[in-house]
């Protein structure tokens, strides 16, 4: 596999010149938060079918130049057929034999909305060389592969340094984006996993549109999603609300349940209450409030074991010095 984004770091996010900003461990964690394993994943898909043989598998797999191969039927996903499958074959000699005999059963597998980060961590844990993909109906709608993920990311780092590129030197006026005082609130659900990441997206969007520098939206961006996710994995559901004014951007994260008992040892890398539930679906690696207070200017949480938390996080943007 590939090597994993780095740990943003919050003074590379201030520090750095502008065009520049493609390069960042922020930017690569915003693409990955934001890319659906469906933007990923292969979906015209080479198949066999159970009766088919292995060898005609085999030959399959040999036109096409890849290394496995779905069993389906009429959308029904039954299993896959690999490169050390078609070896065993070969050297126990039942190449012939159908595919529904010798196929890989046990597998695991991703859905095709679940966010992409979902399946770095899935590949990074199972050292696969490739997931199945799932729809909700359960059926096989894709394939994706290490080598899918890091096609995407560098077509959408190419496309971030082009608007980089084309927006920079924009500098909006002492009545423009800067000065402006935007409130918002969003209602967060526990384990809402399909709208997670929605509000953090909106924040970012509103940011967009008011022409803030794209440095200190990722900025937002990131805090804003991982308080999100926070409460979505952590807590009994909460609220997000967000604002900016006087030349800040604060995010407030709030919930009413079940508190943190030991709030130091929760900002430590890698520390996480989630259950093995949670983990199997790719949360609770325990870096969200590690991301979140990197990219802060400011952060501070309360919570009471019981009585719920509160994470509250300043980031500063500069405003224009009139002329």
């Amino acid at each position: 596999m590939s090597e994993a984004p780095q740990t943003p770091d919050a003074s590379d996010a201030k520090n750095e010149p502008e065009p520049a900003a493609v390069n960042e461990p922020l930017v690569l964690l915003e693409l990955i938060q934001r890319l659906k394993v469906r933007d990923v994943m292969t979906a015209k898909l080479v198949t066999v079918s159970r009766k088919d043989t292995l060898r005609e598998a085999q030959e399959l797999m040999k036109q096409k130049k890849i290394s496995g191969i779905p069993v389906e039927e009429n959308g029904r996903f039954f299993g896959l057929v690999s490169v050390d499958d078609i070896i065993r074959a070969l050297g126990g000699g039942y190449i012939d034999d159908a595919c529904s005999r010798h196929m890989t059963t046990q597998l695991v597998v991703l859905e095709d909305d679940m966010p992409l980060s979902f399946a770095l961590r899935y590949f990074d844990r199972y050292h696969y060389g490739r997931f199945p993909v799932l729809n909700r109906d359960r059926r096989l709608v894709g394939i994706i592969c290490q080598r899918d993920i890091n096609r995407a990311l560098l077509v959408e780092l190419a496309n971030e340094l082009n608007r980089l590129e084309t927006s920079f030197g924009q500098t909006p006026g002492l009545d423009g984006a800067y000065s402006i005082y935007v409130l918002r609130e969003y209602p967060i659900c526990k384990y809402d996993f399909e709208n997670a990441g929605k509000a953090a997206n909106q924040i970012k969007k509103v940011l967009q549109e008011k022409q803030f520098p794209p440095k200190v939206i990722r900025r937002i961006a990131v805090a804003a999603y991982e308080l999100e996710i926070n409460l979505c994995v952590h807590s009994d559901g909460g609220v997000l609300s967000w604002q900016v004014s006087n030349g800040r951007a604060e995010i407030i994260a709030r919930d009413a349940g079940p508190g943190i008992e030991d709030v130091e040892w929760a900002c430590r890398d890698g520390t996480s209450t989630a259950n093995e539930w949670i983990r199997s679906l790719g949360f609770g690696a325990g870096m969200g409030l590690v991301n979140v207070k990197r990219v802060s200017d400011e952060f501070e949480i309360t919570s009471k074991k019981g009585s719920g938390t509160t994470v509250k996080c300043v980031i500063n943007i500069d405003l224009p010095v009139a002329t």
